[in-house]
């Protein structure tokens, strides 16, 4: 089994949501990256979530632009980023990684270059932003080779064919994007993305994840009602910005707005189990 499904399994039999953060790896520096990883998990993340800095990050807002940017200034390339993977690995043997990220990388590596490296790092899958499943057969292939899933975005526009063939094609989890747009922006209606993760389930045996506008504890123990797992992006990497000048601050810090939202995920989930 792999890390990803052991994850969500144990999550099912504790009846517990999962908390996925994201962070753009080099951000502010290289050197801090990793330590910030283990800190994350400490502070209650499930998955760790790490971007692959890229300089046109088009599926992204000002705030994961600004963070690829800042990475991009010390030149961290994906084969930094899978170096970083593992040195996580060192010290970290269960929690699932996925890397996110664009596909012109991975297409200068080579897909089976690339699938090797992410296998002997310890990477459990990726999630490329601009490839849908329609075209993403060979590197689906490579992936699934070395036993990686591909992750796939699924929009509120995405039909039940779609859903379908990204489940198909893909593994790990299904990641919900909950509203039209880059990330970062304030429009989650919650009433709204409950009822598109009912009518995903309808067509997908994978878990759910709900990412894009999870922006406080409380919007995320909201979404953790029905949700298989809360995304959180632009909410801890605006935190990381904010101490972009004082990184030996990040490590201690960022990790905070991960433990005020699992606190708050757990405790409507244990108010929700007694009722």
């Amino acid at each position: 089994m792999s890390r990803l499904a052991a994850c969500f399994d144990a999550l099912r039999q504790r009846r517990r949501t999962g908390l996925i953060p994201y962070v753009t790896a080099g951000d502010p520096q290289p050197e801090i990256t990793v330590a910030l990883l283990h800190a994350l998990v400490e502070a209650g993340a499930d998955v760790l979530e790490l971007g692959v800095p890229f300089s046109d990050p088009m599926a992204d807002g000002p705030t994961i632009q600004a963070a690829c940017e800042r990475a991009l200034r010390h030149h961290t390339g994906l084969a930094d980023v899978l170096e970083m993977v593992r040195e996580f690995r060192r010290g970290n043997a269960h929690t699932p990684v996925v890397l996110m990220g664009y596909l012109n990388p991975i297409e200068v590596m080579g897909y089976d270059d690339f699938a090797g490296a992410a296998q002997a790092a310890g990477v459990d899958g990726v999630l490329t932003v601009d490839l849908p499943p329609e075209e993403g057969a060979d590197l689906v292939a490579a992936l699934k080779s070395r036993e990686i899933d591909t992750i796939f975005l699924a929009a509120p526009t995405s039909d039940a064919g779609r859903i379908e063939r990204m489940s198909a094609s893909g593994g790990g989890f299904l990641y919900y994007v909950s509203f039209k747009g880059v990330t970062g922006a304030n429009r989650l209606d919650v009433g709204a993305v409950r009822d598109q993760v009912s009518r995903i389930r309808a067509h997908t045996g994978l878990p759910v994840g709900v990412g894009f506008g999870i922006r406080d504890a409380q919007t995320a123990a909201r979404i953790a009602a029905f949700a298989d797992a809360v995304i959180v992006g632009s909410a801890l990497v605006k935190r990381i910005a904010a101490l972009a000048d004082q990184p030996q601050r990040i490590v201690a810090e960022a990790p905070e707005v991960i433990a005020q939202m699992r606190a708050a995920m757990d405790a409507d989930g244990a108010q929700a189990a007694a009722n």
